[in-house]
C-alpha cells in the first residue's frame, strides 16, 4: 500500500510576530540558522543548535501567555544587562537577534523587548546596519576596596584612576542628624567636604562627608588628588574599619546635573561610616553613584562559619 505524504506545514509572514502571544515561530534544521514564522495552530517550533553553527530538527513548544512573557522579557533582560555589564561581548558588540534567540531559546519579540529595556537604561545603542553595541564600560570594584580596608588592586579604581571636582571644602557645625551618627553633641565643628568623583574623566559619584576634627584638621589643607582614600592616607589619617548602608534612589535636578545624566536615573545611594584605630566613628559620607556605571563585587566563602 502506498501511503499519503503528509503535507508540510505552512510557514508565513516569516518575521512576523504572534497577535495572540507576540511571540515568533521558528522552523529549521542543517548548518543555516532557521527562519522564523507563524504556525496555523499557535504553536511555535524552535531551533535546537548543535554546535559549529548547526542546527538539529526542530521541536514545537507550546506558546506563552502575555503573563509568562513579561518574565521571559525580565529573564532575558538580568541575563543580558549582566553580560553587558561585565564586558563579555568582544569588542562590545552583541550577537545579532537570531543569535540571541537561538541562544537563550527565546522568540524574536522577546529578544527586541529585552534589548529595548537595555536600550531604555542606556547601556546599549541599536543602529541600522551596524548593529547593537555597548555604549558604557562600568566600573568593577571590590567591597573590601571599596570599604578601603586593603590595598587596592593594580586595576582598581581606587588605584589612582580617578580624580575628584570639589564642590565646596569647609568647617561647619555637625547637622543633628550627622551629630547623631557619629556619636557627638550637635553642632559639633566638622569638615564638611563635597565633590564629585570622575573616572576617564567621566563623572560616577557624588559625595559629602562630614569629618570631625582633629581628622578634619589634618584633611582641611590637604591636596586632593585622586580617591577618598588616598586622601586620608596623604593626610596621614588612620582608619581600622568602615562599614557601608546601600539603597536605590532616582536622581533629583541637582544629581542629574552633577553627575550628567537625566533626571529620574537610578542611582546606588550609600551611607558610609569611618572609625579611627580606637573604633570611633570619625567620618559620614553620603554617596551617590550611578548604578549602570559601577559594579561591587563580593564573595564570601562557608569555610568562615567553620
Amino acid at each position: 500500500m502506498i501511503g499519503l505524504a503528509r503535507p508540510a506545514p505552512t510557514v508565513t509572514n516569516p518575521t512576523a510576530a504572534t497577535a495572540e502571544t507576540g511571540i515568533d515561530e521558528q522552523v529549521g534544521c542543517g548548518p543555516c540558522p532557521p527562519t522564523f514564522g507563524r504556525i496555523g495552530n499557535g504553536e511555535v517550533i524552535g531551533p535546537r543548535p548543535a554546535g559549529n553553527g548547526r542546527y538539529l530538527p526542530s521541536r514545537r513548544v507550546r506558546p506563552v501567555s502575555p503573563q509568562q512573557r513579561v518574565h521571559e522579557v525580565r529573564r532575558l533582560r538580568d541575563m543580558l544587562r549582566g553580560a553587558v555589564q561585565g564586558g563579555h561581548f568582544p569588542g562590545g558588540q552583541l550577537p545579532g537577534e537570531g543569535e540571541l534567540m537561538a541562544s537563550h531559546g527565546a522568540s524574536r519579540a522577546t529578544v527586541r523587548a529585552a534589548l529595548a529595556l537595555l536600550r531604555a537604561e542606556g547601556l546599549i545603542e541599536r543602529t541600522q546596519g551596524v548593529g547593537t553595541h555597548v555604549v558604557i564600560s562600568p566600573v568593577k570594584t571590590s567591597l573590601p576596596e571599596a570599604h578601603g580596608v586593603i590595598k587596592p588592586s593594580r586595576e582598581s579604581m581606587f588605584n589612582q584612576r580617578m580624580r575628584p571636582r570639589e564642590l565646596d571644602r569647609s568647617v561647619v557645625p555637625a547637622p543633628p542628624t550627622v551629630a547623631a551618627r557619629l556619636g557627638v553633641p550637635d553642632g559639633t565643628p566638622c569638615l564638611r567636604l563635597d565633590y564629585v568623583s570622575l573616572h576617564d574623566e567621566e563623572p560616577i559619584a557624588v559625595a559629602t562627608n562630614y569629618v570631625l576634627f582633629p581628622e578634619g584638621g589634618q584633611l582641611r589643607d590637604t591636596p586632593f588628588v585622586s580617591d577618598w582614600y588616598r586622601l586620608l592616607d596623604d593626610a596621614g589619617v588612620r582608619l581600622s574599619d568602615s562599614e557601608f548602608i546601600f539603597n536605590c534612589e532616582l536622581a533629583d535636578a541637582s544629581l542629574a546635573a552633577a553627575l550628567g545624566i537625566r533626571e529620574g536615573a537610578p542611582l546606588i545611594a550609600m551611607e558610609q561610616l569611618i572609625y579611627d584605630l580606637a573604633g570611633r566613628p570619625f567620618d559620614l559620607a553620603f554617596i551617590h553613584t550611578r548604578g549602570e556605571r559601577f559594579r561591587f563585587v563580593s564573595r564570601g566563602s562557608s569555610r568562615e562559619l567553620s
